[in-house]
């Protein structure tokens, strides 16, 4: 297919581009710096571009199959950030310029204010307050997605704390909510694999499971 990924410098985003490039996809990186991106194959074309501008990236959209956004934004401690929204808002709106229908993106367990009451201490007394700023603008994004794009092909992905690794072969489990639970009710896990995340959003582009949809995934 032919891809557009937005957030390919990042660590999920490298993991991610490496990986559609082995499987034979033809890659466009939107980045907003070209010389952080240093892979290269005949089938990547590095772009610059303005993330939140709809103009600039329907330009790039044009003929494309599917946008993939691992952008990620960090957390402010006193104040609110909206660079997930923001972004999002331009991706839409330039898809709709250019008439492509899919895109998958990546955010997080825990989004949604209640969900993480059964995670581990440490999780829900210092992690989750410490990263609410970016858990907020997340969830506000995925409510956008879920209420202001039916008319697009979207699925958020949702995985735990993210490990700079490559992919594994372990089995990856999903389940439609804020976590993957086990049969208690508990967290399964804590961590993922970068690469991990990158295989399970790839293998969303041949599937219509989790369309218009958010998942939460980690490996067994």
């Amino acid at each position: 297919m032919k891809l557009s990924v937005l957030g390919a410098t990042g660590q999920s985003g490298q993991f991610l581009v490496s990986q559609a490039l082995q499987q034979g996809h033809e890659v466009t990186a939107l980045v907003r710096n070209v010389t952080k991106l240093t892979v290269q194959h005949k089938n990547l074309k590095v772009v610059e571009a303005n993330i939140f501008s709809a103009e600039q990236l329907s330009g790039h959209f044009q003929g494309q199959d599917a946008v993939i956004s691992c952008l990620g934004f960090p957390y402010k401690i006193f104040s609110a950030i909206s660079g997930y929204t923001d972004s999002m808002e331009a991706i839409v709106a330039a898809m709709r310029l250019a008439k492509v229908n899919r895109v998958i993106t990546m955010t997080s367990w825990y989004t949604s204010p209640e969900s993480g009451q059964n995670a581990p201490l440490m999780v829900r007394f210092l992690l989750l307050p410490l990263i609410r700023s970016v858990l907020t603008n997340m969830n506000q994004m995925e409510n956008y997605l879920e209420k202001e794009c039916s008319d697009l092909s979207w699925t958020v992905v949702r995985p735990p704390g993210l490990q700079n690794v490559p992919a594994t072969d372990k089995e990856i489990l999903t389940h439609e909510g804020y976590f993957v639970p086990d049969p208690n009710g508990y967290p399964v896990t804590n961590s993922v694999a970068r690469g991990d995340v990158a295989r399970f959003m790839l293998s969303l582009l041949n599937s219509n499971e989790w369309l218009k949809k958010g998942v939460a995934m980690c490996t067994n």
